[in-house]
């Protein structure tokens, strides 16, 4: 059966752009990515509808990426070098993450068990061009990095409770796809039809969300759930991503509307 969607727009007060990426949490905390005065910063919303703006220290640029349930959130962050790291902020306390000999590093995701996943910058120290390469974190801090399929570019974007990751990859023709590795095996996750797909998060579930583009150019969110691929957009927009997607099927992300402004949305299934 279909459930009905709800979908509500997020805006941060006074800000030009607004993109969701995590969240909730178990305290109904979102996270996400504000612009205002031309900078970046991260964000949360509290369930009672708190905005509150941060960055870690020496940051001039911030990504949050992903909180867990007990609200630990990762990222990354663009010093006054104009070089990417990731962090890690745990009950007020920032971490910087670096994969050691990388230009510069992204966290994109951690699981309850301190999995982390992210990527390394291979060439480009503000990682706004790609290579990419992935990476994992063990529990005990060991670090794999790993490109699917031997592909020059790829970018690790989730871990779930159980280990499997999600991401996306490049490969030699130039053509991005979602990939899925699980048990040690690769496995490639391209939406019907589309001319590239990425991967974006995955719930505990193994239900995974992301954006791909048609075949006329239009970038939608999506939702692959039991081998089924659907796409979808917000209200009015024109551009779609879905970063992240809870357990209960709650899920985050931005669309751009015909004005060019993003919003954050939630899309909440109506039972």
């Amino acid at each position: 059966m279909a459930w009905a969607q709800t979908y509500t727009t997020v805006d941060f007060p006074g800000a030009t752009a607004t993109l969701l990426t995590g969240g909730p949490d178990a305290q109904g905390t979102f996270i996400g990515q504000e612009t205002t005065a031309g900078v970046n910063h991260g964000f949360t919303l509290t369930a009672r509808g708190v905005f509150s703006a941060f960055d870690p220290p020496g940051s001039i640029f911030t990504i949050p990426n992903f909180i867990t349930p007990d609200g630990t959130i990762v990222g990354q962050f663009e010093d006054a070098s104009d070089v990417e790291h990731g962090f890690i902020l745990h009950r007020g306390h920032y971490t910087t993450f670096d994969v050691p000999g990388a230009p510069a590093t992204g966290l994109s995701s951690v699981n309850p068990w301190g999995e982390m996943t992210g990527f390394t910058c291979l060439v480009d120290r503000t990682c706004e061009n790609p290579p990419y390469e992935s990476f994992i974190v063990s529990r005990e801090g060991q670090i794999t990095s790993f490109n699917p399929f031997g592909a020059p570019s790829s970018f690790a974007s989730a871990v779930n409770p159980s280990g499997t990751v999600v991401g996306t990859y490049t490969d030699s023709s130039g053509v991005t796809h979602g990939y899925l590795l699980q048990h040690r095996t690769f496995t490639t996750n391209d939406f019907p039809g589309a001319t590239l797909t990425f991967d974006g998060g995955i719930n505990p579930e193994g239900d995974i969300v992301g954006l791909y583009t048609d075949a006329s150019g239009v970038t939608h969110s999506f939702l692959l759930r039991n081998g089924a691929y659907t796409g979808f957009d917000p209200p009015g927009a024109i551009y779609s991503d879905a970063a992240g997607i809870t357990s209960s099927g709650v899920i985050v992300g931005f669309y751009v509307d015909s004005a060019g402004v993003a919003h954050g949305y939630i899309r909440t299934p109506r039972r």
